[in-house]
């Protein structure tokens, strides 16, 4: 497959939002592996005064392909009046991980297998 990897970003107020989002992009196939990130503390501007709050980071794993589907499934998905989605190709990395990454989504015929997070390794690998 040469369908482009992709990370995205998104932001959620808890860990409760982050997980159920997390779970529902994998499980519709819209990305292979959703990382959630505590700690983050984010500061910025919302209807005209300072902001400085904790949030969950989702990194998000998915295909250029999928991009789309998964930002308006996001949106349907996230209590925030405007979700955080910040995309970024992916130009280079193990390429097993990032065929993994592009089988996960690519259908919904079956769960992609572990290969990606086994610690297993073959001889003459």
């Amino acid at each position: 497959m040469t369908d482009q990897v992709i990370v995205a970003l998104s932001t959620c107020p808890d860990e409760a939002t982050a997980r159920h989002i997390a779970r529902t992009l994998v499980s519709e196939r819209l990305a292979t592996c959703v990382n959630r990130l505590a700690g983050v503390t984010s500061t910025y501007f919302w209807d005209g005064s300072l902001q400085d709050d904790a949030e969950i980071l989702l990194i998000i794993k998915t295909t250029a392909a999928k991009l789309a589907e998964l930002e308006a499934r996001l949106r349907t998905l996230h209590p925030y009046e405007l979700p955080e989605l910040a995309a970024l190709p992916v130009t280079g990395g193990n390429e097993r991980y990032l065929e993994w990454v592009r089988t996960g989504v690519a259908s919904t015929s079956a769960a992609p297998t572990g290969e990606a997070t086994s610690t297993s390794t073959q001889q003459g690998e």
